[in-house]
This record gives C-alpha cells, structure tokens and sequence, in this order.
C-alpha cells in the first residue's frame, strides 16, 4: 500500500501535517538569526561611512568627496536599481537636497544624521532580501536531505551552481552548495534523473517550483537542448510545490497558490495524456490546509506531501524523490 501511497511511509493523517508551536517558533528564530546575520554588512558600511565622514569638517564639502557618492546616495534614500535610470545632475541633485534638507539641519550631529538615513535606505534593501529568504532556506534545507538520501545510498550526484551555469560532480567538501544549488542529477535503476529548481515549464506557462526529469545534465546543454527536454511532457517524473514561509498568517495564502499552480500542472498534462507525479512541501500548514491537503493524497489528486519542519517527512519525501 506504501509504495503506491508514498505519503504513508512517513504520514498516518492530517493531524501529523500540522505544523507544531515549537516548529513555528524555531522557524521564526532562524529567519531572525538570518536577518541578523545578512545585516552585518550594512552595518559595517555604517561604520565606515561614519570613520570617513568625522574626517570632513562640514556637510557642504561632501559634494566634492566623490569616493563617498555611493554610501550619500543611498542616504538620500536611492537604491542600487533606481541609480541605473538617473543622470549625473541627477545624482548631484539628490545629494545636495540630502545635505541642505537633512544634514545642514542636524548641526553638530550631522555625522549621526548621514549614518541613520544610510541604514534606513539599507534597512530597505534587507527587507527586500528577507521576503525571499523563506523559499531560499526551504530549498537549501530540501537539497540538503536529497544529497543526504544519495549519499547514504552510495549513489554519485552532479549539482548545476547558480553562479557558473556549470554542472559539478560531487566531492567530499560539499559543504554550504546548496546554497548555490539550482539543479541536481542521479542515477536510478541506471537511468539519469535531473531535478531542476524554480522553472517556467513551457506545458505549464509558469513557474514551478521542483521538476525532475527523465534526462541527464548532457541533455539540458544549449539552450536548444534544454528547450526540448522542457518541451516534452513524457520527460517529466515529478513536479513539486515548495513553500517555506513559516508564518502562520500567511499559511492559507501560500496554500491557496501552491493548490492552484499544482491544479495547473494536472490539466495542462492531461491534454497532454500525461500524469506525471505532483507533490507539496509546506512549511506553515494549519489545521483546515493539512486536511485538505490528506484528502487530496487519498484521492491520489497528490502523490506525496510533507511537513518541511519535520525532518522525518523531508527525508522521506527525499528517499521517495530520488526513487522515481
């Protein structure tokens, strides 16, 4: 019955999809080690900004430090992307409203004034990073588990690096690459199995967030290859909704959207006469998602589920991944 209802190796109802109090509160712990952790450049920049500007005497001759315009423009609250549609004069004028508006104003206190309104255009820029970090950490922790299955289980892995583009075998020192990570390759009953993070697939007309392949990473090389592997429904094993935003206030919302991208996935490969399996992942699920989400599986509307703040259902889910 397990093997061909996956979900009940690591799930014996709705009730153990729930997320746990103790799960939330560690889930909203680390996003704020997190946040901690992302804002200590800024404030490095803070203080260095502060060292170079008590060496000036007075807010005017900050328009002729030109090795300061960045950090100045960015107290007169720019950001890096608005900075590519402005002009020099531009520029110069957002410097000099800074110091005639704000720094002149402060006095004495001029220095601390420049240092507060950098932070708060910083403070933006973090908040920014921040809302994507939930879906960051969730990939990170699922590849973790996924490398985890297939080295236990002596199986090489090859993993395609955000940054290069390039596919990597593995090695020993492994560590921290899944931060980096945006696909992932086995082998199973000597066929190769791709997984591949956060693609529009061509069928779909949309982003979806887990989709594994029967290919390999040879496959996908050139944009005309990896095209066709997208284009050809019969290739497709698997296709997942991953969300890791912990909040329960948002639990609902993310549900809805996840439901509705897999109800996407399912009739845009009926037309095609494809079932490919789906899966979710969640890491806020209340009471009310958990048992719609039960209902779904013993409908076989899903084929699997999890609990992304169970670590037992992630490596279950994992096993499962890697067998298809």
């Amino acid at each position: 019955m397990a093997a061909r209802r996956p979900y009940l190796q690591h799930l014996k109802s709705s009730n153990d999809l729930v997320t746990p109090y103790e799960a939330t509160r560690a889930g909203f712990v680390a996003l704020a080690l997190e946040k901690n952790k992302r804002a200590t450049p800024f404030i490095a920049q803070a203080r260095a900004l502060k060292a170079a500007a008590l060496a000036i005497k007075t807010p005017d001759n900050l328009l002729t430090s030109a090795d300061l315009w960045p950090a100045l423009l960015t107290a007169a609250g720019l950001s890096d992307k608005s900075l590519v549609h402005l002009q020099e004069e531009d520029r110069t004028w957002a410097i000099s409203e800074l110091i005639q508006t704000f720094l002149i104003p402060a006095g004495q206190d001029w220095v601390e004034e420049l240092v507060y309104r950098f932070l708060l255009t910083r403070g933006d820029t973090l908040g920014g990073a921040m809302r994507n970090i939930g879906g960051a950490l969730a990939q990170s922790k699922l590849t973790r588990a996924l490398i985890s299955s297939l080295t236990i289980t002596g199986r090489d892995y090859q993993w395609l690096s955000s940054k290069t583009n390039l596919w990597t075998p593995m090695s020993d020192d492994d560590l921290d690459i899944e931060q980096q990570l945006r696909g992932l390759c086995w082998r199973n009953r000597k066929r190769s199995r791709t997984l591949i993070y956060n693609l529009t697939a061509p069928m779909v007309k949309s982003n979806v967030d887990l989709c594994l392949f029967n290919c390999s990473p040879q496959d996908l090389v050139g944009k005309k290859a990896a095209k066709a592997v997208y284009s050809s429904p019969e290739l497709y094993l698997a296709l997942g909704e991953l969300k890791g935003g912990i909040d329960p206030a948002g639990a609902d919302e993310h549900w809805k959207t996840a439901r509705t991208a897999l109800h996407r996935i399912q009739q845009a490969f009926s037309t095609r006469e494809r079932a490919p399996s789906t899966f979710f992942i969640g890491a806020a699920i209340e009471k009310r998602m958990a048992e719609e989400i039960w209902y779904m599986l013993q409908d076989s509307v899903l084929e699997n589920a999890a609990n992304l703040t169970n670590d037992d259902q992630v490596a279950s889910i994992s096993r499962w991944l890697c067998g298809l």
